[in-house]
């Protein structure tokens, strides 16, 4: 059965483009090494939520979006060989200030599927 890992995080609305150019990046590296699928989704209806949402959980403020994305892998171990490469990787940007958002803020984890249509 394969993999998944989740990530959710707050992007400012000025970084869009700066944001879809370094997902575009890393979502080559994902598949070079054993990814199946990659996606990068911005937020457009998500609403606020009473108790949690996604906008409460990575702290959005009013000018940044929510963005949701995974990586689907054909299994966890290949998923666990693919981040070891990607960390290795001189193509991973090693300064994460360089990032197009607040990575102390995003959310992620790894998860295994319990159903698959």
């Amino acid at each position: 059965m394969s993999y998944v890992d989740g990530f959710v995080c707050a992007v400012p609305l000025a970084n869009k483009e700066a944001y879809r150019s370094h997902a575009a990046q890393a979502a080559e590296l994902f598949k070079e090494f054993g990814a199946l699928q990659v996606m990068e989704a911005w937020a457009d209806d998500v609403p606020e939520g009473e108790v949690t949402s996604f906008t409460m959980a990575v702290k959005r403020k009013d000018d940044e979006a929510a963005v949701f994305s995974w990586v689907v892998w054909p299994s966890k171990e290949v998923r666990n060989a693919g981040w070891e490469k990607m960390m290795k990787d001189d193509r991973m940007p090693q300064d994460m200030s360089a990032m197009p958002f607040d990575g102390k803020r995003i959310i992620y984890g790894g998860f295994s599927p319990i159903v698959e249509a």
